[in-house]
């Protein structure tokens, strides 16, 4: 699996539990982090575990599996790291202040609306 195909593996997996404001944002050109950031809210910090709980399960499904964790005890906020794909999945008030979208403006957002609804 490439890595865009992670990107909107995570994606999917996102939207599959209605995480919202999903973004997937290219930044090979930009970053030696990563080739993709995906960022999505959830509602609460139930549902902030949640989204994080079924990335990791689907992608387990297609035998890719997190190389780390970081946030899952915590109430605003949980990045995963799967090497070429970053994921941050935040509350409404976190993503608000950290604006990883202005961080990483330079990248190119990657249309995802053929796979999420």
């Amino acid at each position: 699996m490439t890595s865009l195909e992670t990107a909107k593996a995570v994606a999917k997996a996102l939207d599959n539990k209605k995480g919202s404001n999903i973004k997937v944002i290219k930044i090979d050109n930009i970053s030696v982090l990563a080739d993709y950031m995906v960022i999505a809210t959830g509602n609460s910090s139930t549902q902030v575990k949640a989204l994080a709980d079924n990335v990791e399960y689907e992608l387990e499904q297609a035998d890719i599996t997190v190389s780390h964790i970081e946030g899952y005890r915590s109430n605003g906020w949980i990045l995963m790291d799967y090497v070429d794909v970053i994921v941050h999945i935040f509350d409404e008030e976190s993503r608000a202040f950290y604006n990883l979208e202005r961080l990483w403006q330079d990248g190119e957002i990657i249309d995802i609306s053929d796979i999420i609804e």
